[in-house]
């Protein structure tokens, strides 16, 4: 249930009003990999988990099972694509589909961070900070960090799935 929005602030429609507390599981979702991070809302923090490498649905959702069982999460986030005019990005549809998927297989609530230029992020922090080169599961888990990042740093500014 939503909780009425402080007095003076409109509240914008969608977005994440009742914020959850506890282990959150984001997602910056590709064709090719599912990159991971989780977090903890108590301390604000996200961190890189991995990435899900497999192509086939059925078996990236197992892998997904896996990773609830062992973090418990109270909520998932997961990046939207947006092109750098905000126009929708071709994979915005497909990270959408996902995130329905996640939330009805999971029953957890999802919520939705603009995922705009993460992996650009994430290549150039992992190249300032390494003498080896960046994997792309590197890039891609950095970049879920990202987006739970931006989410644990001001939930209520990020939209999330309509039930």
């Amino acid at each position: 249930m939503a909780l009425p929005a402080p007095r003076g602030e409109p509240r914008a429609e969608g977005r994440a009003a009742g914020v959850a507390r506890g282990t959150l599981v984001a997602f910056d979702f590709g064709a090719r990999r599912i990159g991971v991070a989780v977090g903890e809302t108590a301390i604000g923090i996200a961190n890189p988990l991995g990435a899900i490498e497999e192509v086939a649905n059925e078996a990236r959702f197992r892998a997904i099972a896996k990773l609830v069982e062992e973090w418990r999460p109270v909520a998932f986030v997961v990046g939207r694509p947006r092109h750098a005019d905000a126009s929708e990005h071709a994979t915005a549809r497909l990270a959408e589909k996902f995130a329905r998927r996640l939330a009805a297989r999971h029953g957890l609530p999802v919520a939705f961070v603009d995922e705009t230029l993460t992996s650009v992020e994430a290549r150039s922090r992992l190249r300032a900070g390494r003498t080896r080169a960046a994997r792309s599961g590197d890039v891609d888990a950095l970049a879920a960090s990202l987006i739970l990042q931006a989410y644990l740093d001001d939930p209520a500014a990020h939209e999330r799935l309509a039930p």
